[in-house]
C-alpha cells in the first residue's frame, strides 16, 4: 500500500493525557451532529421504509424520490442532468451529516493515544461495530471514512467501518429479512460478512506498508476551558477542509458518472431468462452505481415482485449499495487505489456467486 502522508498537521507537542477538555468537547461535538441526523432524519426514516413493506417503492432511477421527472424520450444529457440532481438532492441530509461528522470524529480521535490494535481482526470487528449503527449509505460514509483514516485509525478499521454501516444496519438487515426468501436473505448476509471478515483483513495484510496517518491537536501541559473550545474549534475547521476538499468534488463527479451510467444501461434484459453474461453486467454495474441507505433492498424486492428472474435479483442485493463509484474513489484517494479496485472485483466476483448459486436453486 502506498504510504500516505498526510497534508493535515495538527502538531501534538505534550502529552495526550493533558487533552481531557479538547476530548469532552469533541465528543460533545459528534453526539449533538449524531443525535440530530439519526433522531430526526435517517432513523425515522429507515423505520418508515421497513413499515411500507411490500409497498416499498423508488421512483428515481437512483433514488427513492425525484425532484424532476426523468422521461426515457428525453435527450441524453437531460436525463443525466436530471438523475443527478435528484441524487444531489436525495443525499443532501446524509451529506451534510458525513461532511460534518467525519471531520469531528477526526477530532475526537485525534487526542486518542491508540486508535487501532495489534490484531487485523480485532481492528476490524472494532470497525464493523461501529459501522452498524453508523446508519449511513456506502456514499455518506465516505468522507467519514477519509476523517477515519486520517485520525490513524487501522484501514481494516476504516473499511469494516464503510461495509458495515449500509449492509449490516439492523433495520436494513430486518427488511431484508422480510421481505426476502430466506436464502436469499442468508445469501446476502453471508457475502457481506465473508467481505468484512474475510476480504478486509486479507486485503490490509496484503497492502501493509502503509505509513500512519496521525493527525493531532496541540494540547500543552494545563489545558484551560477557553483553550479547550479553541483548539477544538481551529482543529475541526482544519479537519473539515481536509475531508472536504477531496470528498466533496469526487460527490459531484460520481453523482454524474452514476446517472450516466443508470440512464445508458438498458434494462429491459432484466426481464429475459437469466444468463451468466446477464449476470456478470448486472454485478459490474451494481456495484458501481452510488445510491442511498436500503435502495438495494428496494430495487432488489421491486425486480423481484416484477418478476425479474431470482439470479438478476440476487446479484444486485448482494452488489448494490455496498460499494459504489463514489465511496471507492474516496477510498483510492486516501487508502489506496489497488485496494480500491480489490474491493470493486471483490464485490463485483460475490454478486456474480450469488447469481450463479440463486440460478442453480431454480
Amino acid at each position: 500500500m502506498a504510504a500516505q502522508v498526510s497534508a493535515l498537521n495538527l502538531d501534538l507537542s505534550e502529552s495526550r493525557s493533558t487533552a481531557w477538555r479538547s476530548r469532552v468537547i469533541a465528543v460533545t461535538l459528534m453526539a449533538i451532529i449524531a443525535s440530530i441526523f439519526w433522531i430526526d432524519s435517517r432513523y425515522p426514516a429507515l423505520i418508515k421504509r421497513y413499515h411500507a413493506g411490500t409497498n416499498l417503492k423508488a421512483t428515481g432511477a437512483l433514488t427513492f424520490g425525484q425532484v424532476y421527472q426523468v422521461d426515457p424520450a428525453m435527450p441524453l444529457s437531460r436525463r443525466v442532468y436530471r438523475t443527478t440532481v435528484n441524487w444531489l438532492d436525495a443525499n443532501r441530509i446524509g451529506m451534510t451529516f458525513s461532511f460534518l461528522f467525519g471531520p469531528a470524529a477526526l477530532t475526537f480521535l485525534s487526542t486518542l493515544r491508540r486508535r487501532r490494535t495489534n490484531s487485523r481482526y480485532l481492528n476490524t470487528l472494532l470497525g464493523a461495530v461501529s459501522g452498524v449503527p453508523l446508519a449511513v449509505c456506502t456514499n455518506c460514509v465516505a468522507p467519514i471514512a477519509r476523517g477515519l483514516y486520517a485520525s490513524g485509525m487501522s484501514a481494516e478499521s476504516v473499511l469494516a467501518t464503510m461495509f458495515a454501516s449500509p449492509a449490516l444496519n439492523l433495520v436494513v438487515l430486518a427488511m431484508t429479512f422480510v421481505l426476502f426468501p430466506l436464502q436469499i436473505a442468508l445469501l446476502k448476509l453471508g457475502t457481506v460478512l465473508f467481505l468484512i471478515f474475510v476480504f478486509v483483513p486479507l486485503v490490509t495484510a496484503r497492502e501493509a506498508g502503509n505509513e500512519q496517518i496521525a493527525c493531532v491537536i496541540d494540547v500543552p501541559a494545563a489545558e484551560t476551558w477557553t483553550q479547550a473550545v479553541t483548539r477544538t474549534l481551529t482543529s475541526y475547521a482544519k479537519s473539515f477542509w481536509y475531508v472536504f476538499r477531496v470528498a466533496f468534488p469526487l460527490m459531484i463527479v460520481a453523482a454524474a458518472l452514476g446517472a450516466l451510467v443508470v440512464e445508458i444501461v438498458p434494462q429491459q434484459g432484466l426481464g429475459t431468462q437469466a444468463t451468466a453474461i446477464g449476470i456478470i453486467l448486472v454485478a459490474i454495474v451494481s456495484a458501481f452505481l452510488p445510491v442511498p441507505m436500503a435502495f438495494d433492498v428496494a430495487i432488489a424486492y421491486i425486480a423481484m415482485a416484477k418478476g425479474v428472474p431470482m439470479p438478476y435479483v440476487a446479484a444486485i442485493l448482494c452488489t448494490l449499495g455496498i460499494v459504489s463509484v463514489y465511496s471507492l474513489s474516496v477510498v483510492g484517494k486516501t487508502i489506496s487505489w489497488r485496494v480500491a479496485a480489490y474491493a470493486y472485483g471483490t464485490v463485483v466476483a460475490l454478486g456474480i456467486l450469488a447469481g450463479v448459486i440463486t440460478r442453480g436453486w431454480a
